[in-house]
């Protein structure tokens, strides 16, 4: 996903809790459902930033010198300034853009 384009806010907002009761009618459940997302989230950037970084890395392994790199700078600064995956959860979840089911009230409607 691209993360650059999110609509998500970059500093904390108050929220409606009802908002987050339409989907599941469960505000616990919400909350796990976007806490699991934000985790799939924060391991799809934190990959991403370590591929972007290995690339403009050094061979060298010599503790004498060390070298600052303009580029790696750059890269994880505009990382820090994207909004943190729980906001991008949060705001994927308020959207409709998150898929989630739940197993146990699949088999209850199975039964039924």
């Amino acid at each position: 996903m691209d993360y650059k384009k999110t609509n998500a806010p970059t500093s904390t907002v108050t929220r409606n809790m009802a908002d987050f009761v339409k989907e599941t009618g469960n505000v616990y459940e919400s909350v796990a459902i976007i806490g699991k997302r934000s985790n799939q989230i924060a391991t799809e950037m934190k990959e991403e930033l370590l591929k972007k970084l290995n690339e403009f890395s050094s061979t060298t392994d010599n503790l004498e010198e060390q070298f600052e790199n303009h580029e790696q700078i750059e890269i994880s600064r505009f990382y820090e300034r994207l909004p943190k995956p729980t906001l991008i959860a949060a705001q994927e979840f308020l959207d409709g853009k998150v898929y989630f089911r739940d197993p146990s009230k699949e088999a209850n409607d199975d039964e039924d």
